[in-house]
């Protein structure tokens, strides 16, 4: 990685130019559990909706694609307004939505997709709904327990337990002389701007505060 030159009163390497110990970017601890919200679309009768009036129902997303038909097929069937003309309700679109965090849906999104974040969100969190909004494709939701890192307070707190895992400060002490120890160090401002820019880790804003963080 290019990162800026240390000055000559402090020398500042960078973690590829240590010892190797492992992958600069190891598998994360164990994090806590985020709490799960239960995703929901609500979607409504559009024949309804039409002529004047509201029908539908809020509909549990972190289910099976035919699970959420069959809701809303329920939900067509108890039509007022089928009932006032005796014509069939089948149009319908989705007009809101709860525990999706940033992610929005169309409103005639594909059920299959929203059956897939739903899971995600379900096992993993919202930072699953984040990965989804990136990626934006189903068959490449299947990675995110690999790209995952972790949420932290900032990309600095969870580079500098980065480097603490992988024993760079240990290093240091020992190969660096005592007396120079103290202005020997690693540029983790100049290690998160590259990582950044390299495209080397993906960074976003975490709905409850902090970050998740991402593999590039």
């Amino acid at each position: 990685m290019n990162h800026e030159q240390p000055s000559t009163a402090e020398q500042q390497p960078a973690l590829d130019s240590l010892p190797a110990v492992e992958s600069p970017l190891p598998e994360p601890e164990q994090h806590e559990r985020e709490l799960a919200p239960s995703p929901r679309i609500w979607v409504a009768s559009l024949s309804d909706y039409n002529y004047g009036i509201l029908h539908g129902a809020w509909i549990e997303a972190a289910r099976d694609e035919d699970e959420l038909q069959a809701d809303i097929d329920t939900m067509l069937a108890a039509s007022p307004w089928t009932a006032r003309t005796g014509a069939p309700a089948e149009e319908w679109a989705i007009h809101d939505q709860d525990g999706f965090g940033q992610l929005r849906f169309d409103e005639h999104e594909n059920l299959r997709w929203i059956s897939a974040v739903g899971k995600g969100i379900a096992q993993h969190g919202l930072a699953f709904a984040a990965y989804a909004d990136v990626v934006e494709e189903e068959e490449l939701l299947a990675s995110f327990d690999q790209e995952y890192l972790g949420h932290y307070d900032t990309l600095h707190a969870y580079l500098e337990q980065t480097i603490n895992d992988l024993g760079y400060d240990r290093i240091l002490d020992e190969v660096v002389p005592p007396k120079l120890r103290p202005y020997v160090k690693i540029n983790i401002d100049a290690t998160a701007r590259d990582l950044q820019f390299g495209g080397d880790l993906h960074v976003l804003t975490a709905t409850e505060g902090g970050v998740w963080i991402f593999r590039g």
